[in-house]
């Protein structure tokens, strides 16, 4: 019998934590108890990228797609999807602007404005069934470039493309694979970069958990083209899901000779082995993720060479990034004018963000470069939270700076976000609403920089540190004005004298939120106020005895029993108590807890 229901659980990291296994579970144990196993397929996806309403479930044809589902809801919906043919209307989508129901997922707003490639593959197949993958056209971009297009017609395609490289620096992708091509050399190696490690960054985790054949297929392409026939994939340990399924789709490969010796009776030879690292952020710079390959510690060395003329072990090497690699497919098969015709001029095809912060819908999202700011935050991502106001978003992680609200309307490409103090990176975007101070954010990310930078070289050793002392002083109300200038000199030290591009990019972050937040800098330094209540040292609370009722609800919450008072006459805060936690100000509904 023919199967009637497919049914598409989430299985990225985001919904597997809160239980899409159960999920997945459960309906394979309720299909079978309810007598319709062999009426539908139950399969585990990878990331459907709309992480602010996982776990999500998917039924074709109905469409139906299903946002935080519990494993409890498994019975109901084979009994109403499955059997009835009915929607379980409880779990769809409920778009917050017009408190309608969405029943098909191009209808939600979080996705009209995207556009796959590289996840084009996440939350439609099962990762680890390369079958699923063949039959989306797996591996055929890899058998056109083995029996049509030849080496020099790879990369001749990849020119056309004008893809630049996703992981931060945007370096043209085909000049890289020809530099390695020209160089003669008894071996050459092809390494794929997934040591993502920008805070709040997931791009590249979720499209090996989806998609892990696209890099496989991608990567022997590349080493077919500059005659390569090894390939490395260096990912962080702490990608245990990822690393898995690539496992799983690396074995499967070579069970269908799609890896290994003669693939696909061409002659070519070409395998993949994986490496893990430690989760150093300076190991997501190129020359110090090939001495971590070859067992050394992790620093950066001095360039030229380039990796692509003496990499690993002194040898030829390509490295790119996740994202870049699972573009390649794409390329090979639908053309290089193809892909050059979407997104920009000088920034073709698209890009991935992770949407997170002070947002309505988080996620992974996909966008044709050149999209504007505004669109990304305020039509895929929902807005700000609770009604509150947009105040910069964050890109590039910690080599990157904040886009304030004057730059909405910027397209997002490589050479905008370069122009007005801010970069690409590998794809992070945090977004920050009123409630957030700008100098506690500038400070996080600089802690981050200290304890990642490798110490190899003093602008960045020492740099990093003079910074973040300096942002700790000003959050405490004890900074002078000189330390604004103080700042910004070493900051431009660092980025002319850095070894890396970890310590060439440590100081952005800092140096584009005193551009554009100035004023934020001086009201800490001038006046001694947090107006965010972000600064521990520069807040304190009280009660506002006009509109304090004495509902007490400040006093149970507060977690060191500061605040006293008789039911329903007004409360006090004891200040020599109080830990400046904030409960009290969260907790009253009254607006009777004044920050000052």
């Amino acid at each position: 019998m023919a199967v009637k229901n497919y049914i598409l659980v989430c299985g990225g990291t985001a919904c597997e934590s809160s239980k899409a296994e159960d999920i997945f579970q459960n309906l394979v144990a309720e299909a079978e108890k309810q007598g319709v196993a062999s009426d539908v397929q139950i399969v585990k996806t990878g990331c459907f990228g709309f992480c602010e309403k996982g776990p999500i479930v998917k039924v074709l044809p109905e469409e139906a797609f299903y946002v935080t589902v519990e494993p409890s809801d498994a019975e109901e919906i084979i009994a109403e999807t499955v059997i009835k043919g009915r929607m379980v209307k409880r779990l769809l989508y409920v778009d917050e602007e017009t408190k309608g129901k969405e029943f098909d997922m191009d209808d939600i707003k979080f996705y009209q404005k995207q556009y796959r490639i590289v996840l084009r593959n996440c939350g439609l197949i099962d990762p680890e069934k390369i079958d699923e993958y063949i039959a989306r056209d797996g591996y055929k971009a890899l058998e056109k470039a083995l029996f049509e297009l030849k080496p020099d017609g790879v990369i001749e395609e990849m020119k056309t493309s004008g893809l630049r490289g996703r992981g931060g620096a945007g370096f043209p992708t085909w000049m890289k694979w020809n530099f390695t091509k020209q160089v003669e050399s008894d071996q050459k190696f092809i390494v794929c970069n997934a040591d993502e490690g920008d805070p709040g960054a997931y791009m590249d985790r979720s499209t090996l958990e989806g998609d892990p054949h696209s890099v496989l297929e991608a990567m022997a392409i590349a080493g077919f083209a500059v005659g390569a026939d090894r390939g490395i994939i260096y990912i962080r340990a702490e990608y245990p899901l990822a690393i898995a399924r690539l496992e799983t789709a690396m074995a499967q490969a070579r069970d269908y000779g799609l890896l290994g010796t003669d693939i696909l009776g061409s002659g070519f030879d070409f395998d993949i082995e994986i490496r893990l690292g430690a989760g150093a952020f300076v190991c997501g710079e190129e020359t110090a993720l090939l001495r971590s390959i070859e067992g050394m510690r992790g620093m950066p060395t001095p360039k030229p060479p380039f990796p692509a003329v003496e990499g690993l072990w002194k040898k030829p090497t390509v490295i790119n990034n996740v994202e870049t690699w699972a573009n390649i497919p794409a390329i090979l098969l639908k053309g290089g004018d193809w892909f050059s015709s979407i997104g920009t001029e000088k920034s073709s095809g698209t890009k991935v963000f992770a949407l997170t912060g002070q947002i309505n819908n988080s996620g992974l999202v996909e966008v044709p470069m050149g999209t504007t700011l505004r669109e990304i935050v305020f039509d895929i991502g929902g807005g700000i939270r609770d009604g509150k106001k947009f105040k910069a978003v964050q890109t590039g992680g910690p080599s990157g700076g904040v886009i304030t609200d004057k730059y909405l309307d910027t397209p997002i490409d490589f050479d905008s976000l370069t122009a007005i103090g801010s970069m690409m990176g590998s794809g992070g975007m945090i977004v920050m609403s009123e409630d957030d101070c700008i100098i506690d954010v500038t400070k996080f990310y600089m802690d981050f920089c200290v304890e990642e930078s490798c110490g190899k070289c003093a602008p960045c050793r020492i740099g990093t540190k003079k910074l973040y002392n300096i942002l700790g002083k000003i959050s405490k109300g004890k900074g002078e004005l000189e330390d604004l200038e103080r700042m910004t000199t070493i900051g431009e030290a660092m980025k002319k004298a850095s070894l890396c591009g970890l310590g060439q990019t440590a100081a952005n972050p800092v140096l584009s939120t005193m551009k554009y937040f100035k004023d934020e800098y001086l009201e800490h330094i001038t006046e001694g106020k947090c107006i965010a209540g972000k600064c521990k040292d520069l807040v304190h609370y009280e009660v506002d005895p006009d509109k304090c009722i004495g509902c007490t609800v400040c006093a149970r919450k507060c977690p060191v029993n500061c605040i006293s008072g008789e039911r329903k006459e007004a409360h006090h805060i004891d200040q020599s108590l109080c830990i400046k936690c904030g409960a009290c100000y969260d907790a009253c509904k009254f607006g009777a807890i004044l920050v000052k």
